[in-house]
């Protein structure tokens, strides 16, 4: 089939090379524009745009399909589909109705649960046990459209947000190859509307979620830094025993796991560091941080941290 794709994370590259090695016609690539990264915010094309130009495909960054202009050269490519993954920006009704099987979205889980922007992380923090893939033919709404259909994938006790980003990733990519080749044969599925129940929406990741709220339980602790790891990632600051003249430091917090033999005890103020294993008081249980990052230097285990680093008796993470 013809067909324009159109994302943008590392997310959405699965599902474009699955396509090509299908033998699918990539008629255009559309992607969001370059923008500045790093600590010298320099500009860089998006995973997919960088994918796309190594292949040498049509690639097109614009900043909105309002346009006219854009409707109407979307329209010229003449397609059988588009497939869309992740792609950030609104598709208008000319966009929608423009290729003959209209746009067919990848999205990262089992419609009507976890509509929106970030669905991989929030199956997580609510300590879903199953997501997975829904391939969904796309109308003005948020995720609304009716779904064509959808793949399952179990979440491990130890799943992070980078382990079911990566497998969701080829999954989505199975699944559109699929629906695809049973378009172009005559044999595509019925699309069902989705029911009205069991709708959630899995809001963007605000910045203040970052940080570690010790108050929490420990097992919402421990699944908010599964879900951040390795993006955006989790962090605390070190507070010093009545150092009021010592200015805090961050520490990013990359994995741990939890104590049940400390589960429903007094365990004291949350936050509080316990032993020299680097187990940490929270508002139900406690954490045993297992691997940290200083800013500006290597992940390390809790042993090499607390070897450069000595927290002890009144020591806390705030």
């Amino acid at each position: 089939m013809r067909i324009a794709f159109m994302g943008t994370p590392d997310f959405a590259v699965a599902s474009l090379v699955a396509l090509a090695a299908a033998g699918h016609e990539i008629a255009a690539v559309y992607s969001q524009p370059p923008r500045p990264a790093g600590r010298g915010h320099r500009v860089h094309p998006s995973p997919v745009q960088a994918h796309a130009e190594k292949n040498g495909w049509l690639v097109r960054t614009p900043r909105s399909l309002r346009d006219p202009a854009e409707q109407e050269a979307f329209a010229e490519l003449g397609l059988d589909a588009a497939v869309v993954a992740a792609y950030g920006l609104i598709l208008p009704p000319e966009i929608l109705s423009a290729p003959a099987h209209g746009c067919l979205n990848v999205h990262a889980s089992l419609l009507p649960r976890w509509r929106g922007a970030a669905p991989i992380q929030r199956a997580l923090l609510a300590g879903d046990e199953v997501t997975g893939v829904s391939i969904m033919q796309m109308d003005a709404g948020l995720d609304t459209g009716p779904v064509l259909v959808t793949g399952e994938a179990a979440i491990a006790r130890d799943e992070t947000g980078g382990s079911l980003h990566d497998k969701l990733a080829v999954l989505g990519g199975r699944l559109i190859v699929e629906v695809l080749q049973a378009i172009a044969a005559g044999t595509a599925p019925a699309a069902r509307t989705q029911p009205e129940t069991g709708v959630l929406y899995a809001e963007k990741i605000d910045k203040a979620e970052t940080r570690l709220d010790w108050r929490q339980p420990a097992v919402a602790l421990e699944r908010q830094i599964r879900a951040f790891a390795p993006w955006p990632g989790t962090w605390s600051e070190i507070v010093r025993a009545g150092g009021e003249d010592v200015p805090p430091s961050r520490l990013k917090i990359q994995s741990a796991s939890l104590v049940p033999d400390l589960t429903g005890r007094d365990l004291g103020a949350p936050g509080e560091v316990l032993d020299d294993t680097l187990t940490i008081a929270c508002g139900q249980g406690a954490l045993r941080l297992t691997s940290v990052q200083r800013p500006g230097k290597a992940v390390m285990d809790s042993a090499a941290f607390l070897r450069g680093t000595p927290l002890g008796a009144g020591d806390r993470l705030a």
